[in-house]
């Protein structure tokens, strides 16, 4: 008989002490001197906002800061469902046509106003980019045709039902401004504009958008700084030098929870964590076969994970996306029974310690990201599978890892936003690899199925909602079939605060709207 371990009991056998040092930095660290200046909000990230556009971002949460400053014709609202901005119309006109209408009297902070040519040069610049991250989404790059000074057409080869979603990722710039590149500057549509910009310590200065188009933003001024250990953003949100963190473990919440100035907020999200296998290995390898990859998913404790280790904030994934998100369907469900993985491997013709793997990440991940890979380590350990763990701090070379061009690794913990709100785009998104796109490895780490991209093309080109949904469906149970993960969870998206913050409004895409926030007296 199985006996429940609580999380503080599992972390004291691991021999992890990450919460004990949160925990004593909360009590025995000074707090800082001065807080915000008045008028002024100051939020605390914990991962590096590189640039002020998302060309190459997969931070969800840095997109509330760049949607502050550039705008793109439509965003995804907390309904996960596409709302108008700088697009007062935009319309499925025919299978192969959107026809988009701009708003009249939209002009960016330096008074020039938005015009179609910047739509296209955009669209041109996200495409262009180099290992851009949004361009995965687009199975075909639309084109576009002015109408008159206001109005244009989207025309694509084949129907893409689901442009009115990815056209909420697309952030607009000035034409002339604009380059297949980051941007930390320049002006755009937001309520903020940019005074001060530091990509290399990740701090940024936004002060309200005096032109802006819509209601005037209630907050000055908001200041914008990296802080990538968590007991420092905790203890700064507790002193009151930072007003608003992100992404905390359920250590901090708990400790957070209740005090008199701090409000928290969460709300299911669509981000997908997962602990995915590496597809680029030789058809030899025991990875190579989904038999085995399933054998050690078995060995992985998910609800030990989940509710001890993460204490309850996230919930397993039952499909190859988040069930959040329009048009996800439940597939299955990850199941922890070692002696079956055992038998399995041994089915395979592995024995103990014939299969060694390395399983790599990025520093922040997720929350309690150490403390899960620790625990990952033990389970797989007990079914004799030794785990190698090689974690890489932000700003590091994991980039070239993940595609394959700095070292061999089995496993990778990841994280993928799902910032488009429907399930289709993000399926096209990490399954939709294909043997061209692989050579320039821009696959989602080597996982290439023509099964999958079949199904993707298929439900691209079906008009019918109701047809297309039933293939997107089949086309989530053949990735589930195929594991591409070890274990994958969902995590809630949580957001600390001050009391003096008001409406904040935190959305499932682990955003929220910068210019709806106000102080309160």
């Amino acid at each position: 008989m199985q006996t429940k371990m609580s999380r503080r009991a599992l972390l004291k056998a691991l021999g992890v002490t990450g919460g004990a040092l949160a925990a004593g930095a909360l009590t025995g660290c000074a707090g800082p001197t001065g807080g915000p200046p008045p008028g002024s909000v100051t939020l605390g990230l914990n991962r590096s906002l590189v640039s002020l556009d998302n060309k190459l971002n997969q931070f969800d949460a840095a997109v509330t800061v760049q949607r502050a400053v550039r705008q793109g014709l439509t965003r995804i609202g907390p309904d996960l469902a596409p709302i108008p901005v700088l697009a007062e119309r935009f319309e499925l006109t025919a299978p192969t046509q959107w026809t988009v209408r701009l708003r009249e009297g939209v002009r960016y902070s330096d008074g020039t106003p938005i015009e179609i040519a910047d739509v296209e040069t955009a669209l041109a610049m996200y495409r262009q980019v180099s290992g851009s991250y949004l361009a995965a989404f687009f199975p075909e790059w639309p084109e576009v045709v002015p109408i008159d000074e206001h109005t244009f057409t989207l025309e694509t080869n084949h129907p893409l039902p689901v442009l009115d979603y990815l056209m909420a990722n697309i952030l607009i710039t000035p034409a002339a401004a604009n380059v297949p590149e980051e941007l930390q500057t320049g002006v755009g549509s937001g309520p903020y504009r940019v005074t001060a910009s530091n990509r290399g310590t990740g701090d940024y200065t936004l002060r309200r958008n005096e032109n802006y188009w819509a209601d005037r933003p209630r907050v000055e001024q908001v200041q914008v700084r990296f802080m990538p250990e968590e007991s420092n953003r905790v203890v700064s949100l507790r002193s009151g030098e930072i007003d608003v963190i992100d992404t905390i473990s359920p250590d901090s919440a708990e400790q957070l929870q209740g005090l008199p100035d701090i409000r928290i907020d969460q709300v299911k999200g669509t981000r997908l964590n997962q602990l995915f296998y590496n597809f680029r290995k030789p058809s030899d390898h025991p990875l190579s076969r989904a038999s085995v990859r399933q054998a050690l998913s078995f060995a992985i404790d998910g609800r030990r994970l989940a509710e001890d280790i993460l204490a309850g904030s996230v919930e397993a994934a039952r499909g190859p996306v988040a069930e959040t998100l329009n048009g996800s369907v439940v597939c299955g469900e990850y199941a922890y029974d070692p002696r079956r993985a055992k038998q399995m491997l041994e089915a395979e013709g592995i024995a103990d310690g014939d299969l060694r793997l390395t399983l790599i990440w990025e520093t922040g991940e997720f929350a309690s990201d150490t403390t899960v890979m620790e625990a990952v380590v033990q389970m797989l350990g007990d079914v004799g599978v030794p785990v190698r763990l090689r974690q890489f701090e932000p700003g590091g070379d994991i980039s070239e890892w993940r595609q394959g061009r700095g070292g061999d690794w089995d496993v990778l913990g990841n994280g993928y936003a799902s910032p488009v709100g429907a399930a289709l785009p993000i399926l096209q998104g990490m399954y939709g690899g294909t043997p061209e796109r692989e050579r320039t490895r821009d696959t989602y780490h080597g996982y290439v199925n023509p099964q999958v991209v079949a199904l993707l093309d298929e439900a691209y080109a079906e008009v019918d909602a109701d047809r297309r949904q039933e293939i997107t469906a089949e086309l989530q149970q053949v990735v589930w079939d195929s594991w591409p993960s070890m274990w994958a969870f969902v995590p809630n998206s949580v957001l600390a605060y001050r009391r003096r913050i008001s409406d904040v409004g935190l959305e499932p895409t682990n955003s929220y709207e910068l210019a709806r926030i106000g102080l309160e007296a």
